[in-house]
């Protein structure tokens, strides 16, 4: 009998029924700002005697449930339950044995409550002129657009009908289309392989396309879609890399949609259609490697999915080390190594503004008490979880002892949702089986609780090549011994020729952990190295923590126009947080923003700012 582990994150009955295919009849209405329509439910059964389903929803209107088409079920909708939402109690019309197939049709409407979609009005897109909506269902956000046990844990085929005035995309094969004799046209879509809900996904709006191979294309309004294509060009030569370390790719497409800049993320690997935030769009190929780490998902997440959201490291982790990976073949390992020295610095970032003992810097989280996976997000599982399987790659042997483990491990797992414990055991199984008791023994000196179970920085300092950020390093020390200075002569803006976005940000991250500077310093850095000019938002993120640390308040007007601008929170959240903690009228100023442009960022983003800053 197939037993699954309880989910805190999900409210769902998972131990006694699953689902294994979900079809959606979805019309979108921009003006109400809801999905009216349906699911369909292709459910069976995990042990005997099951009487009730139990679904996850969140703000939604349910308002029949059908068994056989016709023959209406009773259900409730229980109290909400913070963030899990509320669970939705299904009658079935008799005990069902194990092993029992059926199908239930859910009736229902979303309502603008939903936490998954964000409605933009025209003003809000970048052509002016059509309205557009965006999902993002990672956590646990796909069960306010459709009841379905919203769990990892839980992985099925999809297939949708959506009638919308405007094209429509979603993280699915692209069926078709067909126009409506009523007005709208119905699009049509089918996911083949098994997926979780989080990995469903829509947009639709005024979008444009331009091919980049066989397999590959970039998706964009009108007004951007060539910049985009100029700067992913070389999407399909990182996909064959990724499978040169993987195994071949499954999805058969490969598409980028880039959103408009409310995007809270700075990509999500939805299945055949990653979405990507428009500050990727710089206009020098300096974001590559966010394209690549979404490509490394198809393999790390999609294809072996962690179990439950505790276990999320399980996703992240192995795609960092995919993602550095295929750096290192396309760029060389230093490149790889420089890209792990800026994760390093972001890991202990998030540790510190956790605090060092919190639950929130464990690499496996204990979510038992019902709380948000979305308020764990931070790079700890992303930079810990790269960081442990680098060093079990060195203590085992390097690249060509653990390699071949990692390609094995998406053989045996693909289509699955596992557990931590789950790959620590094929691990051992498999260096077993592979090259003996001493690389067992080697495996024996980890201290696999301290990296998994225990709060706080590494437990093991990692060694990186430093060759390309030595130049940064030097640069940021030059000026930390000149910091009181009345004359800077000694610098100047040939300080920084040659340097590569990349050692900028190395450079910067130096200095920011630095003493704060005083203000002539930071007006002659910028003098000097036209930082405020710079168009990377990479570049004008660190600078302005470099500056909001010291509480420079020429700089206040700058931050305010970057966070309102643009709603990725690997941004806004920092500059939001540091500029509440800045002298002056900081926390004032912070507040006063976010509430005049709460309606701007995605419901996500908007509900981690608001506690950020004190507001919820």
């Amino acid at each position: 009998m197939c037993v699954r582990p309880v989910d805190h994150s999900s409210l769902a009955n998972l131990d006694e029924v699953t689902t294994t295919h979900l079809h959606l009849d979805w019309t979108i209405c921009f003006t109400k700002k809801v999905f009216d329509g349906s699911v369909t439910l292709d459910l069976l059964t995990l042990k005997d005697n099951v009487t009730k389903v139990v679904l996850d929803a969140s703000y939604l209107d349910i308002k029949k449930v059908l068994y056989l088409n016709d023959q209406e079920l009773k259900f409730k909708v229980g109290e909400r339950r913070g963030a899990l939402g509320s669970p939705v109690t299904i009658d079935l019309p008799e005990p069902f044995a194990n092993s029992t197939s059926f199908q239930i049709k859910i009736v229902y409407t979303t309502t603008p409550e939903c936490t998954a979609v964000q409605y933009l009005t025209p003003e809000q897109t970048l052509g002016g002129k059509h309205p557009f909506l965006f999902s993002q269902c990672e956590a646990i956000h796909a069960r306010s657009f459709v009841p379905c046990q919203d769990s990892p844990a839980v992985k099925l085929t999809y297939s949708a009908n959506v009638t919308s005035p405007l094209p429509v995309v979603m993280s699915a094969l692209d069926r078709g289309s067909r126009r409506e004799p009523t007005g709208g046209v119905t699009y049509t879509f089918h996911q083949p392989i098994k997926i979780p809900t989080y990995l469903i996904c829509i947009a639709s709006g005024n979008i444009a396309s331009r091919e980049l191979s066989d397999r590959c294309k970039v998706l964009a309004e009108p007004e951007m879609v060539d910049a985009v294509a100029w700067e992913f060009e070389d999407t399909d030569k990182f996909l064959s890399t990724a499978e040169g370390v993987l195994t071949p790719y499954e999805w058969h497409r490969y598409d980028i949609l880039i959103l408009p800049p409310s995007y809270p993320y700075g990509g999500m690997e939805n299945p055949c259609l990653t979405f990507a935030t428009p500050t990727l769009i710089a206009g020098d190929r300096s974001s590559i490697n966010v394209v690549i780490h979404e490509i490394s998902h198809s393999w790390m997440g999609n294809l072996v999915t962690t179990k439950t959201w505790e276990h999320f490291w399980l996703n992240e982790g192995h795609t960092k080390f995919i993602e550095r990976k295929v750096l290192g073949r396309l760029y060389g390992q230093p490149t790889a190594d420089l890209d792990a020295i800026i994760g390093l610095k972001a890991l202990r970032e998030s540790i510190n503004q956790y605090g060092e003992n919190s639950p929130a810097t464990v690499l496996q989280p204990d979510l038992s008490g019902g709380g948000d996976p979305d308020d764990f997000f931070s790079s700890v599982p992303y930079e810990k979880g790269f960081n442990m399987l680098h060093f079990v790659e060195e203590t085992v042997g390097g690249p060509a002892i653990f390699e071949p483990f990692v390609t094995s491990y998406v053989q045996e797992f693909a289509g699955k949702s596992i557990t931590t414990q789950d790959w620590k055991d094929y691990l051992y199984r498999y260096m077993e089986e592979h090259h003996g008791q001493d690389v067992i023994n080697r495996l024996n000196t980890i201290d696999f609780d301290a990296w998994i179970h225990q709060p706080g920085h590494l437990p093991v300092a990692p060694s990186f090549d430093t060759s390309l950020a030595d130049a940064s390093y030097a640069l940021a020390d030059r000026w930390n011994a000149a910091r009181h200075q009345a004359d800077f002569s000694a610098f100047s803006p040939k300080d920084v020729d040659g340097f590569t976005t990349a050692q900028l940000v190395v450079h910067l991250e130096r200095i920011s952990d630095q003493e704060a500077y005083p203000y002539e310093a930071l007006a002659a850095m910028d003098q000097l190295y036209g930082w405020s000019q710079r168009k990377s938002p990479e570049i004008k993120f660190r600078w302005q923590m470099v500056t909001l640390k010291a509480s420079y308040e020429p700089i206040y007007p700058a931050v305010v126009s970057f966070v309102t601008e643009q709603g990725r929170m690997k941004y806004v959240r920092p500059l939001y947080r540091s500029l509440a903690k800045a002298k002056g009228d900081g926390q004032a100023l912070a507040r006063s923003t976010y509430l005049a442009h709460r309606s701007f960022y995605h419901p996500i983003c908007a509900q981690l700012l608001a506690k950020d800053l004190g507001l919820a």
